[in-house]
């Protein structure tokens, strides 16, 4: 009997999916930083816009397909402009589900220039009929995975798509995504919540995740990112503000509770010192902190200057998220105990 091969194509890859074990897996992604991080955790990587990757090489495997498209132009915090443009998107995804490939004028015309990308999974599937699909994104982009959905169950398909918060399945943050599963081959439905709910352990706070509270730093009062959507901002502003909320309060000597706490101290800019301004708390979680707000397991290593690995940890799938969702749709079963799954 001639067996197919199988193969696991990771688009956008990152780091998030792939740390949950994908069999099989090639990651398609762009970013230098990005690859050698993903290298260097073992991860088989071509450094490719995978948009012009030619979809014939894998003719002939058995296919299951993941994709996380960037999101900035999509999500609350960046400059909403995909949001303009989401009627070309449409477009351009009816367009490719029927072998009609107009990405690149409907690009030309996309207000966000990345906002086309959130249609490049069509191409693979409308050229090679995966046997299973996961997708990912900010919640506003789900009418765009129920158009997916939509198409895929005229071809067969069993399809799901919801948005879910990662917190509900372990995640140490609130997190909330656009999901989409699908399988030509079984029926799918997206997995139940394990946190939060009657008879479930609760809800993770960001405290516990990181220590605050419990080592030398005081615990934030949220347990939330750093906005209403998490993204590549889940360590910004938001976690800012809960720290000095809790750095506010005093002991009982009436001293601020940070100076104890071994906070390290930001210091005045020449113009903040001309103004008489005083150093203050740097509040800004360490990589390791965002990595473990993110559930990734600790001897992880993340490459790039500091910018580029927080934005590798930000932009990622939490694996605590990804692998109840790759479960759902088929495509693994988790290898790993993850870290933040109680």
């Amino acid at each position: 009997m001639i067996t197919r091969p199988h193969k696991t194509v990771h688009g956008f890859a990152g780091i998030g999916w792939s740390e949950v074990g994908l069999d099989n897996e090639i990651g398609f992604e762009i970013d230098a930083a990005a690859c050698r991080t993903r290298i260097g955790a073992g991860h088989e990587t071509i450094r490719w816009d995978v948009t012009s990757f030619p979809t014939w090489i894998y003719k002939g495997c058995d296919l299951d397909k993941v994709d996380s498209p960037p999101c900035p132009g999509f999500g609350k915090s960046g400059n909403k402009l995909g949001l303009y443009d989401l009627p070309r998107v449409h477009q351009a995804i009816d367009d490719l589900s029927r072998g009609k490939d107009t990405r690149a004028k409907i690009g030309a015309a996309c207000l966000d220039w990345r906002s086309i990308l959130t249609a490049e999974p069509m191409r693979w599937h409308y050229d090679l009929m995966p046997q299973r699909i996961a997708m990912e994104q900010v919640p506003s982009v789900l009418p765009v995975w129920e158009q997916y959905a939509n198409i895929l169950r005229r071809w067969g398909y069993s399809a799901a798509t919801g948005v879910r918060d990662a917190a509900d399945y372990g995640l140490w943050q609130t997190r909330k995504r656009a999901i989409l599963i699908a399988s030509r081959i079984a029926e799918v439905q997206l997995p139940a919540p394990t946190h939060g709910g009657p008879g479930q352990p609760p809800h993770l706070s960001m405290a516990e995740g990181i220590g605050w509270g419990y080592t030398q730093r005081p615990a934030p009062t949220v347990t939330g990112g750093g906005t209403a959507t998490g993204g590549a901002e889940p360590f910004g502003n938001g976690t800012r503000q809960a720290m000095a909320r809790a750095i506010g309060t005093v002991d009982e000597q009436g001293r601020p509770l940070w100076i104890d706490r071994g906070i390290p101290l930001r210091q005045p800019t020449a113009k903040e010192r001309a103004e008489g301004k005083e150093p203050k708390p740097n509040l800004r979680p360490t990589i390791a902190e965002c990595a473990a707000l993110q559930g990734f397991r600790p001897d992880l290593v993340f490459h790039g200057s500091a910018g580029e690995r927080h934005l590798i940890i930000g932009n990622a799938v939490p694996p605590t998220f990804a692998a109840p969702i790759l479960q759902a749709a088929g495509i693994i079963r988790p290898r790993r105990q993850l870290a933040a799954v109680a």
